[in-house]
C-alpha cells in the first residue's frame, strides 16, 4: 500500500490516474486493486499486488507521474479486516465516458482493548477462573462490535484491535463494552481500552502501525472503568457523549498525545543502557527535573524513576514470554544492573519470581 499526498486532489483525477496504472500493470507485473481517496486531507492510498516496492515507483512514474511518498508491504487480509475491502466498491459511479469514480476516506476509528498477561492471570486467580473470564469479555466485545458495525481487524492474547468507519459508533460501542464489563469480575482482568483515529500508512511500516501504537499506549494511562480517547476522535463525536459519561472518559488533549509518545519513543530507544537514569532521561526529553517530574505524575501518576523502572520490567516481561532466558541475560538486556534487584522489583510488581513466570509461559 502506498500514500500520495497532493495538494487540491479530486477523485476523478485520482480514477483517471488509477485506468493509468491498470493499462501498464501487465508490464510490471502488478495488480492495482483499488485505492482511497479522500479530497478533505488531500490524500490518496492505492492498494497493488507487486513483486517489489521500486516496482510500484517505476509503474507510477511512466504512467502518471505521481511517485508515493511511502510505501509498505501489507497482507491482504488485514487491509480487509481494518478497510472493509481489497477490490473497488460495488456502488462506485460510471461516468459517460466509462470512468470509474469514487470518494471514500481511508481514516478509520481504531478502538483497542488489553488485558493483563494471561500467565500472570492464571497464577493469580487460576486456570479455571481465568478461562471463564476471557470466554466472558470475549463475548462481550465480540457482540458489541457487531451492535455497532466493528470491524474485528486483529486479535492476539484477547487484546482486540477494531476498525469502525465512524467516530460516533466507535465511542459508543466502548461505553458500551465497559459498561457490560462493571458489575462483573472483570475487573480482575486489568481490563483498559482506548480509542484512536489514523490513516493505513504514516510513519511506520505496518499497517496503521502509529494509530495502534498510540492507542495501546493510550490504555496505560487509564483508570478501572475509564475509556481513553483521543484529541482527533473527541472532535468529531457529539459532547453528550462526555457530558453523560464525564467519570469514564479520560480525553487527552493534543500535546498530552505528543507528550506520550515522546516519553514512550524515548523509553524504546535508551531503556535498555543500564547507564540511563532520571537526569539522562530529562536531558533526552530537553525537561527539567521538575517539568518531567510533573508530567509524568499527571500522566501516569509515577516519578519519572517509577515510569523507568515499569517499562523496563514490562519490556523483560515481553522477552521472557517469547522465549526462555535465563536471569542474568534479562537482566542486563533490560537495562537493570543487578539480577538481585531485577529478580525483588518483578516480584513486587507480577507478584512471582521471573522463573516461575518463564516456567509457566513455556
Amino acid at each position: 500500500m502506498d500514500v500520495h499526498i497532493i495538494p487540491g486532489v479530486k477523485a476523478r483525477d485520482v480514477a483517471e490516474a488509477h485506468q493509468k496504472d491498470v493499462a501498464l500493470q501487465n508490464e510490471f507485473s502488478c495488480k492495482c486493486m483499488t485505492y482511497w481517496v479522500d479530497e478533505k486531507k488531500e490524500n490518496v492510498f492505492c492498494l497493488i499486488e507487486a513483486p517489489e516496492k521500486h516496482v510500484v515507483e517505476e509503474m507510477h512514474r511512466q504512467a502518471h507521474g505521481l511517485i508515493p511518498h511511502k510505501i509498505i508491504e501489507v497482507s491482504s487480509v488485514l487491509v480487509e479486516s481494518f478497510l472493509g475491502r481489497t477490490e473497488d466498491p460495488e456502488n462506485a459511479q460510471i461516468t459517460n465516458d466509462g470512468l470509474k469514480v469514487f470518494h471514500e476516506p481511508s481514516l478509520r476509528f481504531l478502538l483497542v482493548t488489553k488485558i493483563d498477561d494471561r500467565c500472570l492471570l492464571k497464577h493469580k486467580l487460576g486456570p479455571e477462573k481465568v478461562n471463564e473470564l476471557l470466554s466472558k469479555h470475549d463475548h462481550i466485545i465480540r457482540e458489541n462490535l457487531a451492535a455497532y458495525s466493528g470491524r474485528e481487524a486483529a486479535y492476539h492474547a484477547n487484546n482486540f484491535v477494531a476498525s469502525f468507519a465512524s467516530a460516533t459508533k466507535a465511542v459508543a460501542c466502548a461505553i458500551s463494552i465497559q459498561k457490560d464489563m462493571v458489575g462483573s469480575d472483570m475487573c480482575d482482568l486489568g481490563f483498559s481500552i482506548a480509542i484512536n483515529a489514523g490513516e493505513p500508512v504514516s510513519e511506520s511500516d505496518k499497517l496503521f502501525g502509529d494509530t495502534i501504537r498510540l492507542a495501546k499506549r493510550m490504555c496505560t494511562l487509564t483508570k478501572e472503568n475509564q475509556i481513553a480517547i483521543a484529541s482527533n476522535v473527541r472532535e468529531l463525536v457529539s459532547h453528550d457523549y462526555f457530558k453523560n459519561n464525564p467519570q469514564s472518559i479520560l480525553n487527552l488533549s493534543p500535546v498530552d498525545e505528543t507528550l506520550l509518545d515522546s516519553l514512550f519513543n524515548t523509553l524504546e530507544e535508551h531503556y535498555s543502557d543500564p547507564d540511563l537514569n532520571v537526569t539522562d532521561y530529562c536531558q533526552k526529553m530537553a525537561m527539567s527535573q521538575s517539568q518531567l517530574y510533573r508530567k509524568t505524575m499527571s500522566l501516569f501518576d509515577l516519578s519519572p524513576n517509577e515510569l523507568l523502572r515499569e517499562f523496563r520490567l514490562e519490556r523483560a516481561l515481553e522477552r521472557m514470554k517469547k522465549q526462555r532466558c535465563n536471569i542474568s541475560e534479562i537482566t542486563f538486556d533490560s537495562g537493570f544492573t543487578s539480577p538481585s534487584y531485577f529478580t525483588k522489583c518483578f516480584k513486587k510488581k507480577f507478584g512471582l519470581l521471573p522463573m516461575n513466570y518463564v516456567d509457566l509461559s513455556h
